[in-house]
């Protein structure tokens, strides 16, 4: 593994893309006190290093007629690599699950599942998540509103010429 070091203008670069995708690159420059063409290198190289992964909408679930979410905690018989690779693989083909994270612990993964409705839910429950194989228990906990919804990593600049290291791929 690489070790790469980022400097102040690069986790600067990295906060404002965070926080929104769609600025321009003249904007960013001016946000980050470099001139545009050095900007535009820096994004290319941090792109290139893996240090991001892409660009998204922050799309709203219920203007568009998502109106549950689910998180399904999910045992499973058996833990050999295989058996999570073969789950995980599973799981990617299902678009109601948009994240999947396997946990340490008494619950194998987590799983956060948006639907139109709680019988969408519960269809994909009873005739997806539930049979499938290698898949022991189920426990779901809906959620009655979200409070707090940061996407990404919580980003501090390092200030007077201080660095943080990182890694890449």
């Amino acid at each position: 593994m690489q070790r790469v070091k980022l400097d102040e203008i690069d986790w600067k670069i990295l906060s404002e893309l965070q926080a929104n995708g769609r600025i321009t690159n003249v904007e960013l420059a001016k946000r980050v006190g470099v001139s545009a063409p050095p900007c535009l290198r820096r994004v290319r190289a941090l792109e290139e290093a893996g240090f991001v992964r892409g660009y998204h909408a922050d799309l709203d679930p219920k203007s568009l007629g998502f109106e549950v979410t689910v998180f399904a905690m999910v045992g499973l018989h058996k833990q050999a690599e295989a058996d999570l690779q073969a789950f995980e693989a599973l799981v990617n083909s299902w678009p109601i699950v948009r994240e999947c994270h396997m946990l340490n612990g008494e619950i194998d993964f987590i799983l956060k599942c948006v639907a139109h409705d709680l019988s969408a839910f519960q269809s994909f429950l009873t005739e997806c998540l539930t049979p499938a194989e290698n898949v022991e228990s189920v426990k779901t906990s809906l959620t009655i509103r979200t409070s707090k919804q940061s996407p990404g990593i919580p980003i501090s600049v390092p200030q007077n010429g201080s660095e943080k290291a990182a890694f890449s791929g």
